[in-house]
């Protein structure tokens, strides 16, 4: 199930926080009972959320929960008997199990091609459909047991690991949230009036981003996307490459909000997962601002438990080398994410070899910036092309080099898809993803903030953008969540 459905904002969502709080207000005497009870009801929703799609998904769910769950009770076990090899042995034993899991279902037929194309080995293809999230929900998995591990939180009921791996804000489309922070929040959550009226603000501001702005550009998208190597003018080529950067940007930055909304509602608090990456000066920092809970994640439990910085220049740009990597293999099974992982990492790896170099510091911040949005631009473009052919022969089109620039095999110039509406859009879009985090915009929040006059105005404004999102939603033919795939 998508967030961006009249069905979940006109039912699931009203009906889950209606049944949540009536809950909570009934048990208001017995603050555990009502902890549990409520707890049990998100378990439950998010297991119908999750099954939405295919009704066998819940019990696959439940019986990876369950395997989790005893996993980190074994760990326990092996803690409190101060069998420490043992406890090592088990732990990676869980890793690989959940680990192997995921290349079953995601990369085993991307493996077998490979063999067979390369090798010769010939692999029966396997038929498995893949679980939505299952990337997500597998670093979700590797969290709870690590943090256990360590001891930097305690193993959870069957209950709280139930509610940890299904939470249907993040199941499918994250933020990941780590172990140790999500804990604490099982258990006394409140929720006060400007706690709630945040979250519902969040979740306006997420859905303006995904249908209003995301939506747009990736029903465009799909309209050109036909006429790669077939027939496109230089213009249309270079929007739709824009469009892409603007799509996968506002379309998962908007469902983090969503989901940061959601979970606020419910008493929970997410970090943040995008923080203005387009106002990167480098890769190093559009990595820092970028799907931030996935850099979190490889920070915490590849880059840090490899060596981090901690031995030697060579052996960090390997351990940088890797994280990245392994990023763009997270992203997908093909050969073009892979490819943009390693376009990503090679980037930071050069940043950290000449970062502290004269020549390097006294660029100026506009001409650093100018680069990284360069290279940002033409990686995304490796990024949508899993056929290098096509991306080939789009990047030559960028240029006009290729055939399909040809004016007699041009059919839509960019004046076809350029409307006054995708124009206002587009720089609605560049402002919005690079000027709402100057001064003056934290100014405007502040006024918004602290009189009643600015709330009123904020409030009315959202509401207003609200419907017009609504409007958008019903009206688009164009909804997908790129991030679903992942």
């Amino acid at each position: 199930m998508a967030f961006t459905t009249v069905f979940f904002l006109f039912a699931v969502m009203p009906a889950s926080v209606a049944g949540y709080y009536l809950i909570k207000l009934l048990g208001n005497r017995n603050e555990k009972w009502s902890d549990w009870l409520s707890n049990l009801f998100l378990v439950l929703v998010s297991l119908c959320f999750y099954g939405w799609a295919r009704l066998e998904g819940i019990a696959l769910l439940s019986i990876y929960v369950l395997g989790v769950w005893m996993a980190g009770k074994g760990i326990c076990y092996l803690e409190k008997k101060a069998k420490y090899k043992r406890k090592v042995c088990f732990m990676t034993l869980s890793i690989l199990a959940v680990t192997g899991i995921l290349i079953w279902y995601k990369y085993y037929n991307f493996i077998a091609e490979n063999l067979s194309h390369f090798f010769g080995i010939s692999l029966a293809m396997s038929q498995w459909i893949v679980p939505l999230g299952i990337s997500f929900i597998t670093f979700t998995a590797i969290s709870y047991l690590v943090d256990v591990f360590r001891g930097d939180a305690e193993a959870g009921s069957l209950l709280d690991v139930f509610l940890y791996l299904s939470f249907f804000p993040k199941v499918i489309s994250g933020p990941i949230v780590q172990w140790k922070d999500f804990q604490r929040q099982t258990v006394h959550r409140r929720v006060d009036e400007t706690e709630f009226l945040d979250g519902l603000n969040r979740i306006m501001i997420g859905f303006a981003k995904k249908v209003i702005l995301a939506d747009s550009f990736g029903a465009v998208i799909s309209k050109i996307d036909p006429y790669i190597g077939v027939g496109m003018d230089v213009p249309t080529a270079w929007l739709f490459a824009f469009f892409y950067m603007m799509q996968i940007y506002y379309d998962f930055s908007g469902y983090s909000d969503i989901a940061i909304g959601l979970a606020q509602l419910f008493g929970f608090h997410f970090k943040e997962n995008f923080q203005f990456p387009y106002r990167s000066k480098s890769i190093t920092e559009f990595w820092r601002r970028w799907h931030i809970s996935l850099g979190t994640w490889f920070r915490s439990y590849i880059y840090i438990p490899l060596g981090g910085n901690r031995k030697g220049m060579k052996r960090t740009l390997w351990n940088l080398f890797c994280v990245f990597l392994l990023t763009g293999i997270w992203h997908g099974a093909a050969w073009n994410y892979i490819l943009w992982g390693v376009i990503n990492g090679v980037c930071v790896l050069a940043e950290r070899c000449i970062r502290e170099k004269r020549f390097y510091q006294k660029i100026p911040a506009i001409g650093k910036w100018v680069v990284t949005m360069a290279i940002v631009f033409f990686s995304w473009q490796v990024f949508y092309f899993s056929d290098f052919i096509r991306l080939g022969v789009f990047v030559k089109s960028l240029f006009g080099l290729s055939a399909a620039n040809a004016a007699s095999a041009v059919e839509y110039t960019y004046q076809h898809y350029l409307t006054i509406k995708l124009i206002f859009l587009s720089v609605v879009a560049v402002l919005g993803a690079t000027t709402f985090c100057m001064p003056w915009a934290e100014k405007v929040k502040t006024f918004f903030a602290r009189t009643k006059t600015g709330l009123f105005i904020k409030e009315t404004g959202l509401i207003l953008l609200m419907i017009v999102s609504v409007i958008f939603m019903i009206n688009s033919s164009y909804s997908p969540f790129l991030y679903f795939q992942y």
